[in-house]
């Protein structure tokens, strides 16, 4: 059994000290009422040890969660997952000044490629089902081959459909071409418990678990975690640079906590799982999406011909808050500490309000993320002045700034693409990202 560490310690002295240094609430009055557990929001005392450089009870937490986890090193963050994602964009920028990144990526991983004057290579998988997949390792092997300034591929997998992708068949790529391949984890920390195949702490160089996702975790908890340990110094050189200079005690304890919990109690994630398998198998009207992780439960409206959007409305006058609705899925999103009483209700819910005979034939085709049409860098792009034109004269100019479908945030264009009509389409319907009344930006001509 592994003990808490960080929050016994903060536990044990929060009865006995006085508070002379910050935070300003001090732990009284009114704010005390209101939150409970105040006394455990302290700074780096003698006894609570430095997140930048540990060697006490966070140095130990530390060690304890890279056994767990399989890893070399590990580094708690309480700046969620994109300080990890930083942190990794600014190794691979110490090795050239390329990286292949997928379409899907957070918007995270294209403002680190702003900031270290990285070209992303952007690949897309096919579409499955209205989903973009990831993508086989044939072009990232193409790429490789051709381009020494490449340093490596940064992932996303799980993401947020639940969709794995083929890290290992990536593994033997960078391998072969001595890159790196690094893996924006951030939706799959709970992967690491149970069945390990689809974790991807198994194959990369360094990766990002977003504990606060899956993980009984506070929000904004994450790790940063390392197998290659010639990456150790540009890591945490990175690491001084992104993480706050201030970092919250109680979300470092929960991060410790969350991944002991689920090492201490495995029956956890073995009982959440089965609860989730036995919502996908039941025989009901439902048609859910065949996610490679248990933890994404998404439910297909267009084969009722029903609109999700007016679904989830209807859900959360009941109670029900999901993820997302993105146009023809509704994304709920489970975790080992997920309640099977809960799944058994949320059936019920979803049931109950599916038999509005108001919803019938509400659906409205979504549209596809068409493949992207670079004749720019990225970095050329970025250099250039821009202007903001309206959607239906962007057609064959050049995207200055991303602009995609929100829910999940897929860019449609990347900065340095040309607008093609299909693009211009599909940032005409639903909710997007990136316009600016109705306008996109684009590079200007002259």
């Amino acid at each position: 059994m592994y003990d808490y560490l960080i929050y016994s310690r903060l536990k044990k002295y929060a009865k006995t000290q006085k508070s002379f240094h910050m935070p300003g609430h001090k732990a009284h009055g009114d704010f005390k009422a209101k939150f409970p557990d105040a006394q455990i929001d302290v700074t780096e005392l003698s006894y609570s040890d430095n997140l930048d450089s540990p060697g006490g009870v966070i140095a130990s937490a530390q060690r304890d969660i890279a056994e767990i986890l399989g890893a070399e090193r590990s580094y708690i963050t309480t700046d969620g997952s994109s300080s990890g994602v930083y942190a990794m964009a600014y190794c691979a920028s110490k090795r050239g000044n390329k990286i292949i990144v997928f379409r899907n990526s957070h918007r995270s991983v294209w403002n680190a490629c702003k900031l270290f004057g990285l070209e992303p290579l952007v690949i897309q998988g096919k579409e499955k089902d209205g989903v973009l997949q990831p993508s086989d390792g044939e072009i990232i092997e193409k790429l490789m081959s051709a381009d020494a300034n490449i340093s490596g591929v940064l992932a996303t997998s799980p993401d947020y459909y639940g969709n794995v992708a083929p890290l290992a068949r990536y593994r033997e790529i960078t391998k072969k071409y001595n890159r790196l391949l690094l893996v924006d984890g951030a939706h799959g920390s709970h992967l690491a418990f149970g069945d390990k195949k689809n974790y991807a702490g198994q194959y990369a160089d360094m990766w990002v678990d977003g504990a606060h996702k899956t993980l009984a975790t506070l929000t904004q908890g994450a790790i940063i975690n390392l197998n290659n340990l010639e990456l150790v110094e540009h890591a945490e050189e990175a690491l001084s640079l992104f993480r706050t200079t201030s970092p919250s005690y109680p979300i470092m304890a929960s991060v410790e906590f969350g991944v002991k919990y689920l090492a201490n109690n495995p029956k956890t994630v073995a009982r959440a799982m089965s609860a989730a398998e036995e919502f996908r198998s039941a025989e009901t009207d439902l048609t859910v999406y065949p996610s490679q992780d248990w933890t994404k439960l998404l439910i297909d409206f267009k084969p009722l011909g029903i609109s999700p959007d007016k679904v989830l409305s209807l859900l959360e006058k009941k109670g029900v808050y999901a993820e997302f609705s993105d146009g023809r899925y509704i994304l709920f999103y489970l975790s080992p500490m997920t309640e099977p009483a809960d799944l058994t209700a949320l059936k019920k819910k979803i049931m109950s309000v599916i038999e509005n005979r108001k919803l019938k034939n509400t659906y409205k085709e979504k549209p596809s993320v068409p493949e992207g049409d670079r004749s720019y860098s990225f970095q050329y792009a970025l250099r250039k002045n821009c202007e903001w034109v309206e959607l239906d004269d962007a057609v064959g100019r050049m995207c200055a700034k991303n602009a995609g479908i929100s829910p999940p945030c897929i860019p449609v264009v990347v900065t340095g693409e040309m607008i093609t009509l299909s693009a211009v389409k599909a940032l005409s319907h639903g909710h997007t990202f990136g316009l600016k009344d109705g306008k996109i930006c684009v590079v200007k001509k002259w």
